[in-house]
């Protein structure tokens, strides 16, 4: 309330004496040209004054009257050529008058719209300060897991059958790598990432010293699909220990950028998302993500940033000229088992090296023909947390989800 009592007296007084000084305003009836005749006249006269007393020699005298009088003559052709002077209109001094409360209500309108009245000042250092305290604080990877919707995914009754063997089995051998391995893939796809992420928390202690920076991208990967897209504490951990294996890996620089802009760092998050995009292949599966945020982060920080051009991304592998020819004598049983090696190839690339909306879309469309639903649903999952920010790659992935009957 201060505050505004403060703008109030302000804003009354300035009006006030801009409304006194137009008001009090008024013409002399002399203009510039007359004045200057007039001192000119008495210049004249002083100059036979000073004659007088001998303050000034005749010879010096005479040269000043010329002087003198020659500007007199060019201050009387000014009067001559000057009209008479007037004041301005009255009308014209109150529409000035209410010109300046109009603009001056409007900077209290704009400032409400716009500004943060009652707030104090935020210098970068409290904001600094600020953003590091709310991301100390922010929720664990328990208390966002509680928050999430249960999981209605629907499944195939033997898949779901396989998983909980697998998860009997690997109970007894908590030592067996590849159980484990498996069970974190197949909870994935089920959509029960917070399984997975389990799961893979054992295949990480197997590892030990040789867990790679990848295994621990991938589970704070699982553990930010559990929390719905949301960097918890726990995450922040294992993407720092995947930084300190490889800083250059893509996957967890991508999701320490989300973090800062989670917590308020959209400065951090731009920096990292930049020098990423700058070195990354434009068909990286965080190229995607990046692209949709950027320019927000980059807002955010103050920062006059302009997107680059996609770059186009490498051609999608298929069979050449002599595998189509031959494909065309193989019996169907032949050319299932070629689709289904193209299939294996393209989902390793995938994994491995990421890849473009198309090739994503034409992996789910091959698992769909050898009747793979399962294996499609699963990519088709993930690929809509991948494109989230791509909604022309992801139109293109729903539509041979949709051809696989996995999408609606």
């Amino acid at each position: 309330m201060l505050f505004w009592v403060i703008i109030g007296l302000l804003i009354l007084l300035t009006v006030s004496l801009f409304a006194l000084a137009l008001l009090r305003g008024r013409d002399t009836g002399v203009s510039a040209a007359q004045f200057d005749l007039q001192l000119y006249r008495d210049q004249l006269n002083g100059i036979e004054r000073d004659l007088e007393r001998g303050v000034v020699s005749k010879e010096e005298a005479a040269r000043i009257k010329v002087e003198v009088s020659r500007r007199l003559l060019e201050a009387d052709k000014a009067v001559q050529a000057t009209g008479d002077v007037t004041r301005a209109p009255r009308g014209v001094t109150y529409g000035a008058i209410l010109l300046s409360g109009v603009v001056l209500a409007g900077s209290v309108w704009v400032y409400q719209v716009i500004g943060a009245p009652g707030y104090p000042d935020l210098p970068l250092q409290l904001r600094i300060d600020n953003a590091e305290e709310m991301r100390t604080a922010r929720p664990s990877q328990a208390e966002a897991e509680a928050s999430m919707p249960a999981n209605e995914a629907q499944a195939d009754p033997r898949h779901l059958e396989l998983v909980a063997k697998l998860r009997t089995a690997v109970a007894e051998r908590p030592d067996d790598l590849k159980g484990h391995q498996l069970l974190a893939g197949n909870e994935a796809a089920l959509g029960n990432y917070s399984g997975a992420y389990r799961a893979h928390i054992k295949v990480i202690e197997i590892l030990g010293d040789k867990a790679t920076a990848r295994d621990l991208a991938d589970l704070a990967d699982l553990m930010i699909m559990a929390a719905g897209g949301y960097v918890s504490p726990e995450a922040e951990t294992a993407l720092q220990k995947a930084l300190e294996r490889d800083p250059n890996e893509g996957k967890a620089r991508y999701y320490s950028g989300l973090m800062f802009a989670q917590s308020g760092r959209p400065d951090m998050a731009f920096q990292l998302w930049r020098d990423l995009l700058e070195v990354s292949a434009s068909n990286a599966p965080w190229v995607g993500p990046i692209r949709g945020q950027i320019e927000d982060a980059a807002a955010w920080a103050g920062v006059n940033y302009t997107l680059p051009a996609l770059a186009s991304g490498a051609a999608i592998a298929g069979p050449d000229a002599d595998a189509v020819e031959a494909a065309s004598e193989m019996t169907p049983e032949e050319r299932k088992e070629m689709i289904g090696n193209m299939v294996v190839q393209l989902s390793e690339r995938l994994a491995t090296e990421g890849g473009s909306a198309q090739e994503w879309a034409q992996l789910i469309g091959a698992l769909g023909v050898l009747g793979e639903v399962d294996r499609a649903r699963a990519i088709w999952g993930e690929a809509q947390s991948v494109f989230a920010a791509d909604a022309d790659g992801l139109a293109m992935i729903r539509a041979s989800a949709k051809s696989a009957g996995v999408a609606e």
